[in-house]
């Protein structure tokens, strides 16, 4: 059976179109491998944002830690857990300014951590979190992925090198895009999105 971790990230709550389709694909997969489903949701639980406590306590022995300390290492290790038990991740995000929103971006940096999610071997970078496939759902108001506003995208690189860095190199991408663009722009975009999640779980199946 499967072990499935679903990361929504968008303040956007039910109208979040990359909430959205993560949880189908999530919940597609769940059924189909009768496998178990754990729901990081960044908005309703988010991760803390980076403190000198974590910074410290990370590179701490347990004894020698502060309250603060262990609290704050402590709540990182249960995100990383929760990544180390994944056999198959499924990411939401919405695009914020050009990039992914602040919770995700501080969920990103309580899991990056050297020893832990990354090693350096001779001085090159190794993740440390392989084995894993990851379906990554990104979404924008416009169009990213290619066209005059490609270079703006600190989205979608950003997470696919933040992901790579820490071992998840098994990523398939789904776009969701043009959806401020007008009614019919966006009724499409919903549509092409909704026939690639179906295409996405039976070939999962």
């Amino acid at each position: 059976m499967s072990k499935i971790l679903l990361i929504t990230s968008s303040p956007r709550g039910a109208e979040s179109l990359s909430t959205r389709f993560a949880t189908k694909i999530a919940n597609g997969i769940r059924m189909q491998s009768g496998g178990s489903l754990t729901v990081r949701d960044l908005i309703a639980n988010p991760a803390p944002h980076i403190t000198q406590d974590y910074i410290k306590g990370r590179v701490m022995a347990p004894d020698t830690r502060t309250a603060e300390e262990t609290q704050a290492v402590e709540g990182a290790m249960e995100l990383v857990d929760e990544l180390r038990a994944a056999d198959v991740i499924v990411l939401g995000s919405g695009m914020m300014n050009f990039g992914p929103s602040s919770q995700l971006k501080a969920w990103i940096d309580n899991v990056t951590w050297p020893g832990i999610t990354f090693s350096y071997g001779a001085g090159v970078p190794q993740g440390l979190l392989t084995g894993k496939k990851v379906y990554l759902v990104t979404a924008a108001g416009g169009v990213f992925s290619e066209g005059i506003y490609a270079p703006f995208d600190f989205q979608t690189n950003y997470l696919l090198h933040m992901l790579g860095f820490i071992g998840l190199t098994d990523v398939e991408l789904l776009r969701i895009e043009g959806t401020v663009q007008g009614p019919d722009a966006a009724q499409a975009a919903i549509a092409s999105t909704e026939a690639a999640v179906q295409a996405l779980l039976a070939k999962v199946a």
